[in-house]
């Protein structure tokens, strides 16, 4: 019998990072496809980061981060009596850092292929850049904000380098079924592994799969 928890907390990760995530990437999005900042694309670059970096790499920076024992970490436990070091709160925002821009990505994408002519004839009404986005753009790249939240959703589940390396194996704290695998593995408990492992094919199979389907029909409404 597989201890439910990591599950539970999987998923918890994955949710609350997906719409952090969300609030995060609209505004963003919308300035990164629109805005005529002349080193934007540094910007790009540094949200891309996570899809080529190693996440022990992005882990090892944050875990000295946030350490109590250095400037930052330090300050976040005296002042607000915070430690993000091995805490749930500290998977949070480095599953936020490093899901980045598997929501940013699609969602810039889709803003960038509309035409122009959207938002000017929004301007022209006297309409503001956030009903411009809310009713105007956003309501035309539905397939791009589905991937964002659907890839998002599916990349946190299924992260292991930077949980590991900031949250290690905490049970109902941090011990997340990726981190749960590899306990199980190095136990050599190859049917629990096996079960958890499982458990993560099938579903994130299935919500790919699901994204496809609907990404297609999209495709097919738009042709007609």
């Amino acid at each position: 019998m597989i201890d439910l928890e990591p599950l539970w907390l999987t998923a918890k990760l994955a949710l609350v990072t997906t719409s952090i995530l969300l609030v995060v990437a609209l505004p963003l999005c919308y300035w990164l496809a629109y805005s005529k900042f002349k080193f934007k694309v540094v910007v790009e670059a540094i949200i891309s980061l996570p899809l080529v970096l190693p996440p022990s790499v992005l882990g090892f920076y944050l875990l000295i981060a946030f350490s109590p024992e250095n400037g930052f970490g330090k300050f976040l436990e005296e002042h607000f009596n915070l430690r993000l070091v091995f805490s749930f709160q500290g998977l949070i925002i480095a599953s936020v850092l490093y899901s980045l821009p598997f929501m940013i990505n699609p969602i810039l994408s889709g803003l960038k292929n509309l035409p122009i002519s959207l938002q000017e004839a929004s301007f022209t009404l006297g309409k503001s850049k956030f009903i411009t986005l809310v009713k105007i753009l956003l309501p035309n790249i539905k397939a791009s904000l589905l991937t964002g939240i659907v890839m998002t959703f599916a990349h946190t589940i299924g992260e292991f380098g930077v949980v590991l390396m900031i949250g290690g194996s905490i049970p109902k704290e941090t011990k997340v079924v990726s981190i749960a695998i590899y306990d199980e593995v190095q136990s050599m408990n190859y049917h629990n592994a096996n079960v958890y492992a499982g458990i993560l094919l099938a579903f994130t199979f299935s919500i790919l799969l699901a994204v496809h389907l609907i990404n297609n029909k999209f495709k097919q409404k738009s042709l007609f």
